[in-house]
């Protein structure tokens, strides 16, 4: 396949003709793209030979939530230089309504409404239509009924007559049974499509996703039998590479499962990609390559006469191990995925170079409601309202988990949070009205006007009943600081988690704040939804947004995440706010720029719906290898066969597993360190993490490393389904399911493959709302770091800090010794530290089984501690809170200690409080109960103080609960079971 900038736009012949309309549709939920990005997206589709544009963002302000209301004449210079840039470009720009949720199709009032907006907009100079009747209750109201014989009649009726009254302009009609899945009783069978067929306006073009709303093949016979029933062929409507129904998802894959022999039965392709407009790249520029070609090169080669005989193939072993012929030289008029992929990557490298400002936070605020989790069930939207179902890992040895169809909507739990038993249903806060057509560079979201499409909740107000409006984003809790009186927006994100410090206006500067609200009331799932329609991905938009410098290194200058305690509460300032937070100013080295390889990887880790990218899989085949041949590894035959092969493979496999990690490392901070903060803001949370759960895996690896587990671990670490459960990636990459079925993507599919339940509140974090490259590695302890992990636990031993008091040099150890040196001598094998740049700066140390460990402690550590540190009455040189420390040891026999079945092992964790990232806990936490868990636990415990309230909230948000049942005179003790 000849290079993009090879083919100029006369060369594609298919738009050249204006026979196939070829391009791209808005046609997303959530937050649509600006005007900027629209004509930017003009301007490349030019260049690559693209011909039409639809506007059909489903949550802009007047495309269908209010499409009766005619536009202002801000919004109509906004339309309108949208129209003309189009019309520059050569691009046909098509006006899309969408007012089947609330239209009387009988109203004459209703059809002047609608002629009345059209004309508006083609006073602004459009010349091509499009009426969108998809994602709506097929019923009509009783008084259409009483006029129309059909819903299909109905709809047929109004399109035909504005059609006409425009002057049979370019028209695209999108019907309500808009694929295969959703045609009753089927296709053929299709009263509703059959008299669309008959019935519309032969010039009107229909459009069609495919065999289901997402499809992960055309083919020649499914375009066939639509396009008889609809008796002209239709406009692909590829929903291939949208990615609003999923929060987890991005993609970034080639153009794949439509041979270039559709293109002659095709009235045209319009891709509706993801939300993000930067993440289009690869979609748009490989289906504008597909576009220009006539032959398939995915098709065995030998049968193709076009293609000559002496061309070589390789096999891409080094993208994942597939053995997928690709030829190394392609004709002009030949498609094949790959190298449309490769040639689609060297086109979009100099994008991340180019200066752009980023105009949103890296936030997706989503619908804060909670349900009882049930199955999961589509909605009748294209962006599916999912609700949120969570599993529980028994405690026995269960078979290798076998997935069967009809068991997915049950299993399609990926990586949402724990609703525990004191959640309630809350009302469902609708979504906000966004308007992209009244600013250049920003979504305006609009909390003045209600949205008519979901329940408004019961208003909340301040103790001063004269507060500004707030602009309160998708997804928003109203909720009252009590103390402060000031209202904040509590922002819940799949990745939700809880802030725990602020960003300054400098990020160079990062306020530290060591309080935590322990409120958890509102920490709930937030993929569930009691309304019909909700919208996956909604960005907000800060007023004023600095031009970002790039920065690249770890440094202690990086911003941390901003967390606080209350489910990513968010301090909401009034309209006219016009600060700006800065990101800190670095110099770009030239190790921190992304390279090919970069974005290859990035592409292979966000590939398609049904489809992980060669590396993704590679990741997943090393791990799964590695974890399944980890008895290999156990301490004596690891000693005693070093020599062995297998064993030798084993490390030799490790070795490679933590390469890859480096290089996902690598393309984090090299993407972090871009000149284009907008295409960084757009990807920044889907590498983020990712990143965080590969590394989570490396960790693990490391400590199996170890061989500190019995020979039973298997039996222990089986898990639940995942991609390696019987039949489970097959259903995954057949496409007879919708993708939402198996949310989260590669992400999920790593994080099941955790020997830690995948469904638990662990995974559930956010990413920085402002940019960082700092990474944290999490490794298990080494006899080394001793001084280092004793220095954090002196730094934080009094309820998350230091003991204000100063301790004499022979007391200096009192606290590391108290808390964590006897784990770090009689478990060694059960510490994990997390590092950064500077250095460790936090632990979680586990004793497997409390009560031995007591023993242990009793025989080898307290003996030695007693003298170490003598009871002494009449010193005065040393706090109240030193003292008790000291007869912590000489009290031990008599200590009432926790004794419990569920919860046999015991743990301690902290980290210094200059780590804001509450994802560094959660993930630390994770591969230590990861590792109890290969010994066989499931259950574990903390104790502290009951006035240590920093230290309460901070195990809370780890999942552990108060055990009321093991209660201990001025302790709590708190456990969770994983």
């Amino acid at each position: 396949m000849a290079e993009t900038h090879n083919l100029p736009t006369s060369d594609n012949l298919n738009t050249k003709n204006g026979n196939f309309i070829c391009g791209v549709v808005e046609g997303f939920y959530g937050r649509p793209w600006t005007t900027e990005q629209r004509k930017d997206l003009f301007q490349k589709m030019k260049k690559w030979g693209m011909c039409s544009y639809v506007y059909a963002p489903k949550d802009d302000y007047k495309h269908r939530a209010y499409w009766r209301e005619l536009y202002t004449v801000e919004e109509a210079e906004h339309l309108t230089s949208l129209i003309t840039a189009a019309r520059d470009q050569n691009i046909s720009f098509y006006y899309a309504l969408s007012p089947g949720l609330d239209i009387t199709y009988s109203s004459s009032k209703e059809i002047t409404a609608l002629k009345r907006k059209l004309e508006q907009v083609a006073q602004f100079g459009c010349t091509a239509f499009a009426l969108l009747f998809d994602d709506i209750e097929p019923e009509m109201s009783e008084a259409d009924k009483e006029v129309f014989q059909s819903f299909a009649h109905a709809q047929v009726s109004v399109t035909n007559e504005i059609y006409q009254h425009l002057s049979q302009p370019k028209f695209l009609v999108c019907p309500t049974q808009y694929c295969a899945t959703r045609a009753v009783p089927n296709v053929t069978n299709s009263e509703y499509l059959n008299t669309l067929g008959s019935k519309l306006a032969q010039e009107i073009d229909i459009m069609w996703t495919g065999s289901k709303v997402i499809s992960r093949l055309l083919t020649k016979e499914g375009i066939q039998e639509i396009t008889d029933i609809l008796r002209r062929p239709p406009v692909i409507w590829d929903n291939l590479h949208a990615n609003d129904y999923d929060q987890k998802r991005v993609f970034l894959g080639p153009y794949s499962g439509r041979s270039p022999d559709l293109i002659p039965k095709l009235r045209g392709v319009l891709t509706n990609p993801n939300c993000e407009y930067g993440a289009n790249f690869v979609a748009i520029h490989t289906l504008a390559q597909w576009s220009r070609c006539n032959v398939d090169g995915q098709r065995d080669l030998t049968l193709n006469d076009t293609v000559s005989a002496d061309i070589k193939l390789e096999t891409e072993t080094e993208d994942g191990l597939l053995g997928e012929d690709v030829p190394t030289t392609l004709s002009p008029n030949m498609y094949h995925p790959r190298q449309a992929l490769r040639n689609a990557i060297n086109d979009w490298l100099p994008e991340f170079n180019k200066h752009k400002t980023a105009w949103g936070p890296i936030a997706k605020p989503q619908p804060a409601v909670a349900v009882v989790p049930v199955p999961i069930i589509p909605s009748i939207n294209t962006c599916m309202s999912l609700t949120t179902t969570t599993t529980t890992s028994s405690v026995g040895t269960t078979p290798t988990p076998i997935v069967q169809t009809n068991q997915l909507q049950a299993l399609a739990e990926v990586c949402s949070s724990v609703v525990t038993t004191t959640d309630t249903i809350v009302n469902p806060i609708p979504t906000p009205v966004m308007n992209s057509l009244v600013s250049e560079t920003k979504v305006i979201c609009n909390d003045t006007i209600p949205n008519p499409i979901t329940p408004i909740p019961v208003k909340l107000l301040t103790a001063d009943d004269t507060a500004q409006p707030l602009t309160v984003l998708n997804g928003a809790h109203i909720k009252i600081d009590k103390e402060k009186d000031i209202v904040h927006c509590d922002i819940k994100d799949t990745k939700e988690d809880e802030n725990k410090g602020d960003i300054c206006k400098d990020d160079a500067t990062v306020k530290e704040d060591n309080s935590m609200n322990t409120d958890i009331s509102n920490d709930l799932s937030n993929e569930s939804s009691l309304s019909p329609s909700e919208p996956m991905d909604c960005n907000s938009t800060p007023n004023i947004s600095p031009a970002h410098a790039a920065k690249c290194n770890g440094s202690n200058e990086d911003v941390a995440m901003s967390e606080t305690a209350s489910s990513g509460s968010m301090q909401v300032e009034p309209n006219d706010h016009t600060t700006m937070q800065v990101e800190n100013h670095d110099e770009k080295k030239k190790d921190c720029e992304l390279t090919v390889d970069d974005l290859s990887l990035l592409c292979d880790l966000f590939y398609l719906p049904f489809e992980h990218g060669g590396q993704g899989l590679q990741l997943l085949q090393e791990f799964n290898w590695l974890k399944s041949n980890a008895h290999l590894v156990v301490s004596p035959k690891q000693i005693q066969d070093k020599s062995n092969p297998e064993v030798q493979e084993w490390f030799l496999r490790a070795e490679k597993m933590n390469e890859m990690t480096e290089a996902v490392n690598r393309l984090f901070q090299h993407l972090t360190a871009c000149n284009n903060r907008e295409l960084l803001y757009d990807l920044y949370s889907y590498v983020w993490d990712i990143r965080g759960v590969i590394s989570l895996l490396n960790s693990y690896i490391k400590w199996l490393a170890g061989g500190q587990f019995p020979s039973s671990m298997p039996s222990y670490t089986q898990g639940t389904y995942t991609w390696f459960s019987k039949g489970w990636k097959e259903t995954f990459m057949s496409g007879e399911q919708e993708p939402w079925v198996f949310r989260g993507g590669l992400t999920a599919d790593l994080q099941r493959l955790i020997p830690v339940d995948s469904g638990n509140d662990l995974f559930v974090y956010k990413a920085p709302d402002i940019p960082t490259c700092r990474v944290y590695t999490i490794r298990p302890y080494l006899s080394s770091d001793e001084a280092q992990v004793y220095d954090v636990c002196n730094r934080t031993c009094k309820d998350g800090l230091e003991d204000c008091l100063p301790y004499p040099d022979d007391l200096k150890d009192l606290q590391a010794d108290r808390i964590v040196g006897s784990y770090l001598v009689l478990h060694p094998e059960f510490c994990m530290v997390v590092e950064d740049d500077s250095g460790v700066v936090g632990y979680a140390c586990a004793a497997p089984d409390y009560k031995k460990f007591r023993i242990k402690q009793d025989l080898a550590w307290i003996p030695e501690m007693c003298a170490k540190y003598p009871v002494d009455e009449n010193r005065k040189d040393i706090s109240k809170y030193a003292k008790e420390s000291i007869e912590y040891f000489h009290t031990f026999k008599d200590e009432v200690y926790v004794s419990s079945p569920t919860h046999p092992s015991s743990m301690v964790c902290s980290l210094l409080p200059s780590v804001l990232d509450q994802s560094v806990s959660k993930r630390l936490v994770t591969c230590l109960l990861a590792a109890l868990r290969a010994n066989g636990s499931f259950g574990v415990h903390v104790v502290m103080n009951t006035n240590d309230n920093y230290t309460h909230a901070f195990y809370g948000k780890l999942g552990f609960v108060e055990n009321t049942h093991e209660a201990i005179k001025g302790k709590i003790v708190m456990g969770r079971t994983f």
